[in-house]
């Protein structure tokens, strides 16, 4: 069996979930010592970030246009005598003509559910192609049994030929010495108090504004300078943020780090007193699952998939009662033993994800679709 895998969106995506899961799928599918033969469709030169020692697994792609996908690719897969056909972003760039088998991985249907939090060219790309990604495909995997369900609702695609898998933390993220990453971002960052911590891009969709609006009430309540760090690079979606910020009289409380390396990020998880997700909606939700694997006590919104990955490893929240937010951060905050407790709740409940777990699960699809047409022959 011969495996083609879309690898352009480990570079596309870099930074972002999809990223990440292009990224681990491929380095971890690589490590096994059997199974397929894999092809991965790459644009660039540089593969040492995935350990590579076979460089005939590797397909340099020269281009990443339309041209290239409706011309090149479908020549080059049968050159390569692909079986299977693996895009794992969404399925974007999926051929138009089908020489092998087809599997796509959706992450969300965000652009459906919440189209206006989605920029304008990904909104155009994804409802013209996804259509016609569902006719042509012939298996999905998704990331979550609420994006499963979201799959057969909006396109109905048969729930029998769509795989749950679960994502897991990059193995960066540990519960390190506090004391260490509290120090290390006072040097480098200039963060030298408590503070509460969220990650995960500025989006109306992420409901920001209930955490800020949180955290503005509970300052007065507790008995220690306390204040909200918000990694992520600069967006024209803070706009509206900074006039709330303005309004709610945080401008020296709310700390904007812009752009933090992912080899930072376990520092900043760490030392914060408390994570909080408070978004509407994800298909999976990495960044809550990270915190849990550096030991950091998460509140995370009791919305779309959020219950069903971190289960009891966190504090839910209605992410539409900004009360519920505040008595549940002001709780966590004042009670050292429950945030303990929390913590170490959120670290063993992360002991259950691993990439060499996505790995085999997705393995085990490749082995399903190719017995299932190609041992009838």
């Amino acid at each position: 069996m011969k495996v083609g895998i879309d690898a352009r969106g480990a570079i596309w995506y870099r930074g972002t979930g999809i990223g990440t899961y292009s990224f681990q799928l491929l380095y971890h599918l690589k490590q096994r010592p059997e199974g397929a033969n894999y092809r991965f469709f790459w644009p660039g030169e540089e593969f040492a970030d995935l350990d590579l020692n076979n460089r005939e697994e590797f397909v340099k792609i020269e281009t990443s246009t339309q041209y290239w996908e409706e011309h090149f690719l479908p020549g080059k897969l049968e050159k390569e005598n692909i079986d299977i056909y693996h895009v794992p972003q969404n399925g974007i760039g999926i051929p138009l003509v089908k020489k092998c088998l087809q599997v796509v991985t959706i992450h969300d249907l965000i652009p459906y559910i919440y189209p206006e939090t989605v920029g304008k060219g990904y909104l155009k790309t994804f409802l013209t192609e996804m259509p016609r990604i569902m006719e042509q495909v012939d298996r999905i995997i998704t990331v979550s049994q609420w994006s499963k369900k979201d799959i057969e609702q909006i396109f109905g695609f048969p729930g029998e030929k769509i795989d749950v898998i679960f994502e897991a933390p990059e193995p960066v993220y540990q519960p390190l010495d506090q004391s260490w990453c509290r120090n290390f971002l006072a040097r480098h960052y200039g963060i030298g108090s408590d503070y509460i911590l969220y990650v995960g891009g500025f989006s109306p969709r992420k409901n920001l504004k209930a955490l800020l609006m949180a955290f503005a009430k509970i300052l007065g309540e507790v008995d220690f300078p306390c204040f909200l760090v918000l990694p992520g690079r600069r967006q024209k979606e803070q706009d509206y943020l900074d006039a709330l910020i303005s309004a709610l009289d945080l401008n020296d409380k709310v700390i904007f780090p812009g752009f933090v390396p992912v080899d930072h990020l376990p520092y900043f998880y760490r030392a914060a007193r408390l994570f909080v997700y408070p978004s509407y909606y994800e298909g999976f939700g990495l960044p809550p699952l990270e915190a849990m694997a550096c030991g950091t006590p998460t509140l995370a919104a009791k919305a779309s998939s959020i219950p069903e990955v971190l289960e009891d490893g966190a504090i839910l929240f209605d992410p539409f009662d900004n009360r519920d937010l505040m008595e549940k951060m002001f709780l966590v905050l004042t009670d050292p033993d429950l945030a303990e407790k929390l913590g170490q709740k959120g670290l063993k409940h992360t002991a259950k994800f691993s990439w060499v777990k996505v790995a085999e699960e997705t393995a085990q699809v490749y082995d399903k679709m190719f017995s299932s047409v190609y041992q009838r022959i």
